[in-house]
């Protein structure tokens, strides 16, 4: 029995040891100056796309990095989210987080068509959605950092993973759970959610604090009484669930440390921001941080973007470059096989 039960032990250390090796392996082949033979001109190329869509969308710096929080969070950081629909896969569009919500992918797109110009068949989708996210947060006043690439594109989709994305009405230890379930930690969480000193949030997303917050008929009593009044002005009861409203009420264009400061004066819009900093938010000391120093936050919050971006990559010969962003390569040519074999069969039959 005692050989038997040290058998299995070493059997399930080696295991955990090269479990281990293989996500410091994969890790490991993510670098920053992965494309500097190939392509040494993609961040350029990502940062003149991005400025050209700035012009024309103030929200799109906002939305691009969301992008790329909803794809690393769901199967990892493999360009999943920008599937479309098609004969083998259901995209993750259509998923609740996302439908109506998700946005910027006609950028992605003009990014994906520019590189591909430069340099065809070289860079993936899934790192200019980590190239887009950084150039992002700098264009709207927040900090630079070297991101880590070589990712390959996915060719699957997975829209069971999307529909249990983070969300606006978590509960913190909901979104504890989420987080680590991915690898991230607390600071991770709250350094993340900083990214939300941008950007704007639909009416729908919140209404249940403003009414019928925990099914029953009153405001949810986290809120600051004034904001409340100003949000329920916003968004009346029965009224149109799709009004933008500001993540930030301070500075909703610029991305700064304002985020932690509204949420020690109750002034989170979503209730996933404002649990961060409720009575007794194991959380809560971590926002008190990041609202004093906003250097501090910077410094985690680029931390975190790397963490978050070495979820789960395909690296090496794993995964593919998509030429096109929204369908895995030969997918119109597996389509016309697919159909001529069945009407092949049709017409045997």
């Amino acid at each position: 029995m005692a050989s038997s039960s040290s058998s299995h032990w070493l059997t399930a250390s080696l295991a955990f040891i090269l479990t281990l090796l293989l996500l410091r392996e994969s890790q490991a082949q993510l670098s920053s100056t992965f494309y500097d033979s190939t392509c040494p001109n993609v961040s350029s190329i990502v940062l003149d796309q991005v400025q050209q869509a700035q012009k024309s969308d103030t929200r799109i710096l906002a939305s691009l990095i969301r992008l790329f929080f909803h794809d690393c969070f769901v199967n990892g950081c493999d360009g999943s989210l920008l599937l479309d629909n098609s004969s083998t896969i259901v995209t993750e569009k259509d998923a609740a987080p996302n439908n109506n919500s998700a946005r910027g992918f006609g950028v992605v797109d003009n990014i994906k068509a520019a590189v591909e110009s430069s340099c065809s068949g070289i860079v993936s989708c899934a790192d200019i959605l980590a190239l887009a996210a950084e150039v992002s947060v700098n264009l709207s006043g927040g900090p630079k950092w070297s991101v880590l690439l070589g990712r390959r594109d996915g060719t699957t989709a997975n829209i069971t993973a999307a529909n249990n994305l983070p969300g606006p009405r978590d509960n913190l230890t909901t979104l504890q759970q989420k987080f680590n379930d991915v690898g991230l930690n607390d600071t991770d969480l709250v350094a993340l959610s900083g990214g939300h000193t941008f950007g704007r949030a639909q009416c729908r997303t919140f209404i249940n604090r403003l009414y019928n917050f925990s099914d029953n008929s009153t405001a949810d009593p986290s809120l600051n009484s004034t904001y409340l009044a100003t949000l329920q002005n916003n968004c009346p009861q029965g009224g149109n669930g799709s009004v933008l409203n500001n993540l930030d009420l301070t500075t909703p264009d610029t991305f700064d440390n304002k985020y932690f400061t509204n949420l020690q004066t109750n002034e989170g819009l979503l209730q996933s921001d404002q649990e961060l900093y409720n009575t007794g938010a194991s959380t809560a000391s971590i926002v008190d941080q990041f609202a004093a120093n906003q250097t501090v936050f910077f410094e985690s919050f680029i931390a975190s973007m790397i963490n978050m971006g070495n979820i789960s990559p395909l690296t090496g010969s794993a995964g593919e470059i998509r030429s096109d962003c929204k369908k895995v390569n030969g997918a119109s040519e597996q389509y016309t096989i697919r159909m001529a074999v069945k009407d092949l069969s049709s017409a045997e039959a």
